[in-house]
């Protein structure tokens, strides 16, 4: 009984990987040595992507890694873990990422639109997966998490001036509240 549950282990996620369509890497999360440098790591990419850009398949087995993988329009989403981990476990994560990325880009995901928002994509990202352990499988919970991450740290499309002038407004709206409160 105690060697059935040796290898359990909640570092499920070896990795996270974007590529193009033409094999090249958008955004790569490594959360072990398994590949320790960068150059090893892009050989393999490639490698997964002629293995996978023309096969029917959703899994694959690869250098005693097993690898699932989805492609959309212009891009391929690959979520690796060890041979020994439950593929149902890496396609909810790969299910949740591209579910979270196509809601928060209004079902518009393709390379354009993940390299203008990579802030996001990284956000959505960690909100999945911390060091190779699953924390969110609920895209709905990751894609509102991002959105208070991203009002938090980024002006985006509002300009300093309006930040400014809304946060007056709120002021001279609490200082109204302070006053009609002092009055009653």
């Amino acid at each position: 009984m105690n060697s059935i549950f040796q290898n359990i282990s909640l570092y499920t996620v070896k990795a996270i990987i974007i590529l193009d369509n033409d094999g090249n890497r958008l955004l790569a999360k490594y959360y072990d040595s398994t590949f320790p440098t960068d150059k090893e790591r892009r050989v393999w990419e490639k490698n997964m992507f002629h293995k996978t850009c023309k096969a029917n398949s959703e899994i694959i087995m690869l250098d005693g890694l097993t690898v699932i993988y989805r492609s959309n329009v212009d891009l391929y989403f690959y979520v690796v873990g060890s041979s020994q981990e439950n593929e149902l476990i890496l396609a909810s994560v790969l299910s949740c990422l591209f579910d979270s990325l196509s809601h928060m880009f209004r079902k518009n995901v393709e390379k354009r639109t993940i390299l203008s928002n990579m802030d996001g994509v990284f956000l959505a990202v960690d909100e999945i997966c911390d060091h190779g352990i699953v924390l969110e499988s609920d895209y709905l919970s990751v894609c509102d998490r991002v959105a208070l991450k991203q009002d938090d740290i980024t002006l985006g499309e509002h300009t300093m001036a309006q930040s400014i002038s809304n946060k007056l407004q709120v002021l001279q709206t609490a200082k109204d509240q302070l006053k009609w409160s002092l009055m009653k």
